[in-house]
C-alpha cells in the first residue's frame, strides 16, 4: 500500500494552500501513534493497539479545521451549521469516536490483553516470508505495519477533509454534496445496524448457550461482512462529497497541474485503500480464516452469501 499512501503526504506538503493543516495533522498523528501504538507494541509484542490509535487519529483529522487557520470554519457564521467544513469535520469525529470508544471498551474488558485475530493472521503472513516471532525483523515489521496506518491518516485518508475545509470552493452545498451526505448518513446507519444485529445475535447465543453459531440474520444474510461494506461506503460517500471541491481545485490557477492530478488520484486511492484494508488486510479475509476453523458450517455459509457487497441469498445446506 506504500505507493498509494506516500504520494498524498508529499502532495499536501507541496501546496501552499494545504501545507499548514497538513503539517499540523502529520505532527499530531506521529506523536499520537508513537505514544498509543508504537511504544506499547514494543513493550508487549502486540500490534492490536493500532486499533485504538487509528480511529482516534480520525478524530484528530476532524479537529484539524478547528485548530488550523484558513479552514472553511472561518466562514461557518455566514454559511450556517451545515457548511461543508462543519460537515466533514463532524464526519471524521463521529466515525472516529464510534470506533475509538469501542476500542476503549474492548481494552477495559481485557480484549487487548491478547493479540486480536486479524493481527495473528498477519503473523502467519510474515511466517510465510520467513519473518518469525522474536526476531529483530519481526519487531521491525510490526512497527512498519503500525506506521502504514499512521501514514494513511497523515495523507490519503485526510484528503476529503483537506479539500472541503481548506480548498477553494465557497458558498452553499451543491447537489452532489447533498447526495453525498445523504449517502454518508445511510452508510453509517447501515454499518451501525449490522454491528447491532451481530451483537444481539451473540447475546442470544450466549443466553441459549450456543457456541460457534453463524450469524446469518438481517443484513448478515446478504453479506458475510455488512459492517465492513458499510464502512467502505462511508468513505466512498466522503469521496463523493469531495468532488465539487476537487472540481473547484481544477478551476483555480493557484495550483500546479501535478497537485490537481494528485488530488484526483488521491480520492480514488481513498476508496481503494479502504477496500484493501476491509477485505484483505485486516478485514474479511483474516476474519474468515478463523471462522472456518471454529465453525464447521461456515463453508456452506460462504457459498450462500456474498463476502462483501450485499447480494441475494443463495439457498445452500448449512
Amino acid at each position: 500500500m506504500l505507493p498509494a499512501i506516500l504520494p498524498p503526504i508529499i502532495l499536501l506538503l507541496s501546496s501552499d494552500q494545504f501545507y499548514t493543516p497538513a503539517i499540523t495533522n502529520i505532527i499530531i498523528q506521529l506523536c499520537w501513534f508513537i505514544w498509543s501504538a508504537h511504544i506499547l507494541s514494543l513493550l508487549t509484542g502486540r500490534m492490536s493497539f493500532v486499533d485504538i490509535a487509528w480511529p482516534w487519529g480520525l478524530v484528530v483529522i476532524g479537529i484539524i479545521p478547528v485548530i488550523s487557520p484558513g479552514s472553511g470554519l472561518e466562514n461557518a457564521v455566514d454559511e450556517g451549521w451545515f457548511s461543508r467544513s462543519n460537515l466533514v469535520a463532524m464526519a471524521y469525529i463521529v466515525a472516529g469516536l464510534r470506533m475509538g470508544l469501542g476500542a476503549v471498551a474492548m481494552t477495559v474488558a481485557g480484549h487487548m490483553n491478547a493479540e486480536l485475530p486479524r493481527y495473528l493472521f498477519q503473523r502467519l503472513r510474515w511466517a510465510e516470508r520467513g519473518i518469525n516471532e522474536g526476531s529483530t525483523r519481526y519487531t521491525l515489521e510490526m512497527q512498519k505495519e503500525i506506521m502504514i496506518q499512521c501514514l494513511c491518516n497523515m495523507g490519503v485518508l485526510s484528503l476529503p477533509m483537506m479539500l472541503q475545509s481548506f480548498g477553494y470552493l465557497k458558498g452553499p452545498l451543491t447537489l452532489i454534496e447533498i447526495i453525498g451526505w445523504i449517502s454518508w448518513i445511510a452508510s453509517i446507519a447501515f454499518e451501525h445496524t449490522a454491528d447491532k444485529q451481530k451483537k444481539k445475535f451473540a447475546q442470544n447465543c450466549q443466553k441459549q448457550k450456543i457456541s460457534n453459531a453463524i450469524c446469518n440474520i438481517g443484513l448478515w444474510k446478504y453479506s458475510r461482512h455488512p459492517n465492513y461494506f458499510g464502512e467502505w461506503m462511508v468513505w466512498n460517500s466522503l469521496v463523493l462529497t469531495s468532488l465539487p471541491s476537487l472540481m473547484s481545485l481544477w478551476q483555480t490557477q493557484e495550483e500546479m497541474l501535478i497537485i490537481k492530478l494528485g488530488f484526483t488520484c488521491g480520492l480514488v486511492a481513498v476508496s481503494w485503500c479502504m477496500y484493501q484494508c476491509l477485505v484483505s488486510y485486516t478485514g474479511a479475509i483474516p476474519a474468515e480464516y478463523y471462522s472456518l476453523k471454529k465453525r464447521p458450517d461456515y463453508a456452506a455459509y460462504q457459498k450462500s452469501v456474498n463476502m462483501f457487497i450485499p447480494g441475494p441469498y443463495r439457498k445452500c445446506e448449512m
